[in-house]
């Protein structure tokens, strides 16, 4: 070999002995600090890897087809991002929409065995079961075609009070008022559907009947098979519930069947497409506080006023004062009033001159009410339901005055009326359709529902929690509230005294025109009854009482010992010199010195409650 080969490989073995002694020294190295450092090692390869995965899962989301879907959707969408945020926290099953329900599929397919397909194989759009359920649903009815509709959940902030507030400003003089929005269930343009079934949350330990999930999965239904039935038969809703389902939405003369917690509905579509349009709660008017032009139905359809009359022959005159108004007014529809064995012939002979058409019923009696106490009868109310030759009532209590027209609440569905207080409705005026059903319904649970007032306004805020708001207007209560101003007052009582008038109905609390003397509201007499005082509402009164023919103003005389009453309260009010100064006037009324009783000795009456001074009412 060459030297200088030799020199070469001789080079050459030298060097990569020096090579492999360095490399193998580097590897020990490397297996020293390893072993010294493994977990630490691991830990940061994990956290990189985790970070990367998370930033590419994100990324995918923000930019996928779903995305720009949600924010076509949603066109108040501020960024990509808030979207997936909401969208992470929505693939979590929110609490408020869960069934813990047990399904009895043997019992549904019974309940479902006469739901035909209109045309191939049965058609079934699923909302609020999970995964599992649909399976059991595909085993159930192996030959019919599903659909799990996509329904966001509402957000956590809409709650029943946000939805039924207790006070909105009707006339928009600082706000226009608005109810939150709750999410549309998302479902292909165009599909058909032979039945929609939805599963509600029914948890008795809380308010379940005023439960904001429960009634978004009801509404949401609702939509469906409105939509679903555009042009085509109807579709049936199965509810599937423990709980009543909400009764004016799906209302029980739509009820097809009912076993055990399966609630099968045939709801007409015209009917559920009206409803669909009103506000979701009483966070809106469900008409306009004023408008040139109102909806009105047909004359001639089966439609009527409607109050009633039980154990109070003194409301006799005001239920003939509200009859004259209604006709004032210019309605010519259908009055019915209903009657127990109280009223006696010549009381019933001055209704029905006065136009109403007279009904005698049975009363019934509240339950949880005390014996003679004012509100031991009055849940005869719920007889209203049974006036089924009508398809829509207006109910007005015998309190009250129609100043203007309200033919047009006629056009609303059940339950419409104006917001009393927290998140209730006054059954002063209300729209009702009556329903045998419906009676039996409210007749089922009077055992036990609690009223709140002990009356039939608190029992059936209990019954009908979705409602409708009308304008103040078309129910205004007389009444002023301790912290109103000067000023409102004022403003309140040129509403009542406004000619031609503002208000579509006056509603009188407090102790009722007809039962003071004409010369001025006695409720002036009476300190804890000053905030029902008002001398412009109680002359509007009268003179809707001067229309009336003299026979009938007959009915409106004054008892003795309503004469007695009154003059015993203003001598109270004088002694006490109340600032309005309203006792020092003189009587005038010509009812003081008419009677058509035995006994018409007032005074002496007086004398026996230990009042002995001279009045001006007897001058």
């Amino acid at each position: 070999m060459p030297e200088a080969s030799k020199r070469s490989v001789g080079i050459t073995c030298d060097d990569t002995g020096k090579r492999k002694s360095q490399k193998a020294f580097r590897v020990d190295k490397c297996k020293i600090l390893l072993s010294e450092r493994s977990s630490n090692c691991k830990f940061e390869s994990l956290k990189l890897a985790l970070i990367i995965v998370t930033c590419c899962t994100i990324l995918t989301l923000a930019f996928s087809p779903i995305m720009s879907k949600e924010q076509q959707l949603r066109p108040g969408s501020r960024t990509r991002l808030a979207d997936v945020a909401r969208m992470w926290q929505t693939t979590l099953p929110d609490p408020r929409y869960i069934s813990q329900l047990d399904v009895d599929w043997g019992l549904m397919s019974s309940v479902l065995e006469d739901v035909k397909a209109k045309e191939g194989d049965l058609r079934i759009g699923l909302l609020n079961f999970n995964s599992s359920e649909v399976e059991f649903w595909r085993r159930t009815l192996p030959h019919a075609e599903f659909s799990s509709v996509h329904l966001d959940y509402a957000d956590p902030s809409i709650t029943w009070k946000v939805l039924y507030p207790e006070w909105i400003d009707e006339e928009g003089e600082y706000d226009v008022p608005a109810c939150p929005y709750l999410p549309q269930p998302q479902d292909k343009k165009g599909s058909r559907y032979d039945l929609i079934a939805a599963k509600l949350p029914c948890d008795r330990s809380g308010s379940w009947s005023r439960d904001v999930a429960r009634l978004h999965l009801q509404l949401a239904a609702a939509k469906l098979a409105a939509s679903a039935s555009a042009g085509r038969s109807q579709v049936h809703v199965l509810l599937v519930t423990d709980c009543l389902p909400v009764p004016n939405l799906f209302g029980c003369r739509d009820l097809a069947r009912h076993q055990g917690n399966l609630w099968l509905y045939k709801p007409e579509t015209a009917a559920l497409q009206e409803k669909l349009r009103l506000p979701i709660g009483s966070c809106e008017l469900a008409i306009p506080f004023e408008a040139k032009v109102r909806m009105y139905t047909e004359v001639g359809r089966r439609e009527a006023y409607a109050t009633i009359l039980h154990s109070a022959e003194q409301y006799v005159c005001g239920a003939i004062a509200a009859a004259k108004s209604i006709r004032l007014a210019g309605s010519v529809r259908d009055l019915v009033i209903l009657v127990d064995g109280t009223i006696s012939e010549r009381e019933r002979s001055g209704l029905e001159d006065a136009g109403w058409k007279v009904r005698t019923i049975q009363r019934i009696r509240n339950p949880k009410a005390k014996r003679d106490a004012y509100n031991e009868w009055n849940y005869s109310k719920f007889r209203l339901w049974q006036l089924t030759d009508y398809d829509k009532i207006i109910f007005i209590d015998a309190d009250l005055l129609v100043l203007r027209n309200i033919d047009f609440l006629f056009a609303m569905p059940e339950i419409s009326a104006i917001g009393n207080n927290a998140t209730l409705f006054n059954s002063g005026v209300m729209v009702i359709e009556p329903s045998n059903c419906t009676f039996q319904l409210l007749m089922e649970h009077i055992d036990e529902i609690t009223s709140y007032n002990g009356g039939d306004q608190g029992y059936l805020n209990e019954i009908f929690t979705w409602w409708h708001r009308i304008p103040k207007h078309t129910n205004f209560l007389k009444h002023f509230w301790a912290g109103d101003t000067a000023k409102r007052k004022a403003r309140k009582d040129r509403l009542f005294g406004a000619d031609p008038p503002v208000l579509y109905v006056v509603h009188y609390l407090g102790l009722k025109p007809w039962l003071c003397f004409r010369d001025y509201d006695c409720n002036w007499d009476l300190q804890m009854f000053w905030g029902f005082a008002s001398d412009a509402a109680h002359a509007t009164w009268w003179k809707v009482h001067d229309a009336l023919s003299e026979n009938l103003q007959r009915f409106c005389l004054l008892q003795t010992k309503t004469k007695a009453f009154l003059e015993y309260n203003r001598r109270q009010a004088a002694k006490a010199n109340f600032p309005d100064g309203h006792w020092r006037r003189n009587i005038s009324d010509p009812r003081l010195h008419i009677c058509d009783e035995k006994f018409c000795s007032w005074e002496r009456m007086l004398l026996n409650w230990g009042e002995t001074n001279s009045s001006n009412a007897s001058s």
